[in-house]
C-alpha cells in the first residue's frame, strides 16, 4: 500500500499502486466498482501472465524451497512483522521465553479488527435470519459483545478514543453492508438468505489456517479471503510499513498449500481516522516470485535463530513501543 518502493528480497518491488484515492474509497472487504474494474483490469492480467515459479507455490510445501529446514513452527507475524530490524522480539519470546503484556496500539490494534469481523458475522447471521427483511436490523447492528470489552490496560483517555474509533468504525460498515444488501435486493428480488450473503458479503473474515506444510502455526488467522478473485486481505490500523505485504504473502503461500489452487493477489487495507470519519487506503499486488522468496528466507532465517537458539543483538533502531523495547534497552 505504501505509495514507496518496498525493498524486498534481493532487489525491489514495484512502488504500490493507491487506487482510487482515499475519499473515494468505500469498505474495508469489499471493492468498489471503481476498484473492481482497476483490479481486473492490471493486476489480475499481470498476474497471469507473468505467472509465478512452479517451486514458489504452497502446494510444492514438501519440496526445496518451501520444505522448511528446520521443526520451530513460527506464526506469521512472527516472519512477517518486521518491527523489530533484527527479529529479537522472537528470540526473547520463543528462547527465553519472555511474555510481556500488549502494549496500547496492540491492544488498539486488536480492537479494532475484532469489531470488523464481529461486525459481519453479525450481519450475515441476521440476513440467515431474516432473509429479504433484514434491513432494518442490518441498519443498527452491532457487536453480539462489546468491542472494548477485552481492550485491558488502556487509560481512561486511551479507552475514549479508542471507544470514539470503534463507533466511527462500526456506523462507517453499517452503512455500506446495508447499501451492498439493498443492491442485491434490488437486483434479486428473489433471492434467497443464503445467496444474499454471498452476493453482498463475499469475504470470509478470520479465516482460519493450518500452516503446518510450510512449518507455520497450525492456528493461524487471516483477516479476510475473497474467493471471487482469491486475494488476500490484511487491514492496518497503524502506520505504513515496507514489509506489510510478507502478511499477505504468508497466507497465500499457506492458503496454496491447503487448498492447491493458485492465489495470486494481496490487498492491504491501511485505516486511520481523521476528525471522526475513517479513511482508506489501499495497496493491490501480486504476490509474485521475489514477494514468496523473501517471505521463505525471513521464515528460515528466524526459525534457525529459534532452533539454535542464536540471540540476533539488537537493532540500531529499537520502537519505544515495542512491547520488549525495556528488555533490550533497559
Amino acid at each position: 500500500m505504501p505509495a514507496v518502493a518496498l525493498m524486498g528480497y534481493r532487489g525491489v518491488v514495484p512502488p504500490s499502486t493507491l487506487y482510487p484515492k482515499p475519499s473515494t474509497l468505500n469498505k474495508m472487504y469489499f471493492l468498489t466498482e471503481e476498484e473492481r474494474r482497476y483490479v481486473l483490469r492490471k493486476p489480475v492480467p499481470e498476474a497471469r501472465e507473468q505467472g509465478v515459479a512452479g517451486e514458489l507455490r504452497g502446494w510444492n510445501w514438501h519440496q526445496p524451497p518451501l520444505s522448511p529446514i528446520y521443526e520451530s513452527p513460527l506464526g506469521i507475524y512472527e516472519i512477517a512483522g518486521k518491527y523489530c530490524s533484527t527479529g529479537r522480539d522472537v528470540y526473547l519470546r520463543r528462547v527465553l521465553g519472555l511474555k510481556r503484556p500488549p502494549n496500547q496500539p496492540m491492544v488498539e490494534g486488536a480492537t479494532l479488527h475484532r469489531t470488523l469481523a464481529e461486525l459481519i458475522l453479525a450481519s450475515k447471521r441476521i440476513i440467515y435470519n431474516l432473509g429479504v427483511g433484514c434491513l432494518d436490523q442490518l441498519s443498527a447492528v452491532r457487536p453480539d459483545r462489546d468491542p472494548l470489552a477485552s481492550a485491558q490496560g488502556l487509560t481512561a483517555a486511551a479507552t475514549s478514543g479508542l471507544r470514539a474509533k470503534v463507533d466511527s468504525l462500526m456506523s462507517f460498515e453499517r452503512h455500506r453492508i446495508v447499501a451492498r444488501v439493498q443492491d442485491v435486493l434490488a437486483r434479486q428480488p428473489y433471492v434467497g438468505a443464503d445467496s444474499l450473503v454471498a452476493q453482498a458479503l463475499p469475504v470470509t473474515v478470520e479465516q482460519r489456517l493450518d500452516g503446518t506444510f510450510l512449518g507455520l502455526s497450525a492456528h493461524l488467522s487471516a483477516d479476510a479471503f475473497n474467493f471471487a478473485e482469491p486475494t488476500v486481505l490484511d487491514i492496518k490500523f497503524g502506520s505504513r510499513e515496507t514489509f506489510h505485504r510478507l502478511t499477505t504473502t504468508g497466507y497465500a503461500l499457506v492458503m496454496e498449500s491447503v487448498y492447491e489452487f493458485p492465489v495470486n493477489l494481496g490487498c492491504i487495507v491501511y485505516v486511520s481516522f481523521r476528525e471522526g470519519r475513517v479513511i482508506l487506503e489501499r495497496d493491490f499486488h501480486r504476490v509474485d516470485d521475489e514477494l514468496r522468496q523473501w517471505f521463505i528466507d525471513e521464515r528460515d532465517e528466524r526459525m534457525r535463530m529459534v532452533e539454535e537458539q542464536i540471540d540476533p543483538g539488537v537493532g540500531q533502531v529499537c520502537g519505544e513501543l515495542c512491547p520488549y523495547h525495556g528488555d533490550c534497552r533497559g
